[in-house]
């Protein structure tokens, strides 16, 4: 009996979250000051969207709990690579801002990665990133879109 394959969707979806378990593997073997993955994650995504970012906001764009998201931000205030401060708008609430040496930690973090970049770049071809980053931007958007959307709902 042979087995059906599973939709080329699944199968594609597989590979992605196959290729983030291993990059991510990769990113905390060289990541500097002992960063964690989902730290470098905060810190791009301060360094991205801006900082003074809410907990409660970073925490639903990087898809974890408040309290996760909390124990990550903590521990790189603890690093001095961010400070806290209370929200402003809502007492209950904090705010996040990177330091000098958080944007210099993640900056130091892709430069540790560059030699991994740079034998991919090889392998595979600038052409192959160019054609493909536009169609990976394309479906986290679609995604992105369709968190919120609960099962079976498009995101169109």
């Amino acid at each position: 009996m042979t087995e059906t394959p599973p939709p080329l969707v699944f199968q594609t979806l597989n590979e992605i979250g196959i290729i983030a378990q291993l990059a991510g593997r990769r990113f905390e073997q060289v990541m500097p000051l002992g960063l964690s993955l989902a730290q470098f994650t905060a810190l791009n995504h301060l360094v991205r969207m801006g900082d003074g970012r809410s907990l409660v906001r970073m925490a639903s764009a990087l898809q974890v709990t408040k309290a996760s998201m909390g124990e990550v931000v903590r521990k790189l205030a603890e690093k001095a690579l961010v400070t806290i401060t209370p929200d402003p708008e809502d007492r209950r609430g904090k705010k996040v801002y990177l330091t000098d040496a958080g944007r210099e930690a993640r900056a130091a973090a892709i430069t540790a990665l560059g030699p991994d970049m740079t034998r991919l770049s090889e392998a595979f071809g600038d052409a192959f990133f160019t054609d493909l980053l536009p169609k990976l931007a394309d479906l986290r958007r679609w995604l992105d879109r369709a968190r919120d959307a609960g099962p079976a709902s498009g995101a169109d």
